[in-house]
């Protein structure tokens, strides 16, 4: 079940109706009914994955209690929960591809080893209630937060099906205070939250879905086609995985808002950003944060002594991290460790955490900002190969066919209406860049009729321009 299928259409519309008019007796009733639709929700991809959420939320919920009742043992404890929960997503994420590379690393020797991959199903979104599972573990450790005794809460936090597949991650602290107040109905947030759900709609199935197409042919026979054409077909897999990623990010908080829930904000723009740190800032937000206050904040810490290159080591383990936690594959840990190694300029010279924020109601932007802006963006598409790529290999054979006297010829063949899509949702992006998203302040800014004229487009966009279909890229994830 998928957000921008009818499918899910069908659910919400009566579990939307549930919510707000049968089951808004009592909190608890609600948080039920929650729980109950998201068990629901994830079944529908494979009831077999659930038994393994459910697991989880148990496991967890109980070792919560018993680090807070047991402070004697609570470090044990939360060692037993982080070797669940990193060991869980090692063995189903990463076994084969440690195996794999057993073999190949003995082989360099001439030493062959009979060891045999084994089938494991992956259960979808592993990786991001994973995250919530242990950043409740650690807050309790830190006594950021209490334990909660109310199992029906926990296991919604855990299991909330609109961020539960693809994020973003919320942490307990600021989540579960949620689930314990009263719900009522607000006309304004759940007019704000259609409003956001279009947009990422908008962004999903007109802009990442025309752009995959290209993207797949390209990446497909590289080896045949010009630079010129390599480049673009880079150029659209960048703007695939954003209009992708942020647009079901979009339509998980505005369907979170259309229940009362405000959850965290997961992309601000980072196609604007000036400098690779401040794009880290703007895209995944709620990984980069999650993973800044629980791995590299400490590591930074205990690197202290050794200056700024403790300071260069904790941001590439750190963004190594980052690479493995999309995958098993030595291209996503490369595109962590170019990630990483891109921070180390920015270290050196002093300049990791200031930040070059635009200069707010500017149409058009300073040249040092569009030269900055460009910049930024053009290392990320180049970085983008590798984490598209199939193998490291395939990722160089690629720059090879991209950085040869053809990039200056004519592209094979350029698809304007994927070109136009995109340059129009960055357009829009840019006017409304000083709100939560794009079309967040159009109410301020626009008339009525402005207003309903662009809804009434965007709309008609969607059905009639709408690319093939394609699931959501960090479904995989």
């Amino acid at each position: 079940m998928i957000f921008d299928r009818f499918s899910f259409l069908i659910f919400f519309i009566i579990f939307f109706g549930l919510y707000w008019n049968v089951f808004n007796k009592t909190i608890k009733m609600q948080n039920l009914l929650i729980l109950g639709g998201s068990y629901v929700f994830y079944a529908f991809a494979d009831w077999r994955f659930l038994f393994y959420l459910i697991g989880v939320s148990a496991f967890n919920f109980w070792l919560g209690m018993a680090m807070e009742r047991s402070k004697k043992h609570s470090r044990l404890l939360l060692w037993l929960g982080l070797l669940q929960g990193i060991g869980g997503l090692a063995f189903v994420k990463y076994f084969n591809f440690f195996i794999s590379s057993f073999v190949d690393l003995f082989a360099v020797v001439h030493i062959t080893l009979n060891l045999q991959l084994i089938n494991i199903m992956i259960p979808l979104g592993i990786s991001f209630f994973t995250f919530r599972t242990l950043s409740y573990l650690l807050d309790i450790d830190k006594g950021k937060i209490k334990a909660t005794t109310d199992w029906v809460n926990f296991f919604t936090y855990v299991a909330f099906f609109p961020t539960l597949i693809s994020g973003p991650i919320d942490k307990s602290r600021t989540f579960m205070p949620q689930l314990e107040k009263a719900r009522v109905f607000d006309y304004n947030l759940a007019v704000d939250g259609m409003r956001q759900i279009l947009w990422g709609l908008f962004k999903k199935v007109v802009v990442a879905n025309n752009c995959a197409k290209i993207v797949n042919d390209t990446f497909m026979d590289y080896q045949h086609l010009p630079g010129s054409t390599l480049l673009y077909g880079a150029f659209f897999y960048a703007i695939e995985i954003y209009a992708d990623f942020s647009g079901y990010s979009d339509m998980a908080i505005g369907i979170s808002k259309l229940l009362g829930f405000r959850v965290s904000k997961n992309f601000d723009y980072p196609f604007f950003a000036q400098n690779i740190a401040e794009y880290w800032r703007k895209w995944h937000m709620s990984l980069t944060s999650w993973l800044t206050e629980y791995v590299f904040t400490p590591l930074s810490i205990s690197f202290r002594d050794w200056g700024k290159a403790g300071l260069c080591l904790a941001i590439i383990i750190n963004f190594a991290i980052v690479g493995i936690w999309h995958g098993a594959n030595m291209t996503y840990v490369l595109f962590g460790l170019l990630h990483g190694c891109y921070f180390i300029p920015l270290i050196l010279n002093g300049t990791m955490n200031k930040k070059k924020k635009l200069i707010k109601g500017n149409v058009i932007p300073s040249l040092i900002e569009l030269f900055n802006i460009i910049r930024t963006f053009i290392l990320v598409m180049l970085t983008f190969v590798v984490f598209r790529a199939d193998t490291v290999s395939q990722a160089f054979d690629y720059y090879r066919h991209l950085f040869s006297s053809s990039l200056f010829s004519m592209p094979v063949s350029l698809n304007r209406f994927a070109l136009f899509a995109s340059l129009l949702m960055l357009g829009i992006e840019w006017l409304g860049r000083d709100g939560e998203y794009a079309l967040a302040d159009f109410q301020i800014k626009w008339t009525k009729a402005m207003r309903w004229a662009i809804y009434y487009m965007i709309i008609f966009a969607i059905f009639y321009y709408a690319g093939s279909e394609q699931q959501f890229i960090y479904f995989q994830f």
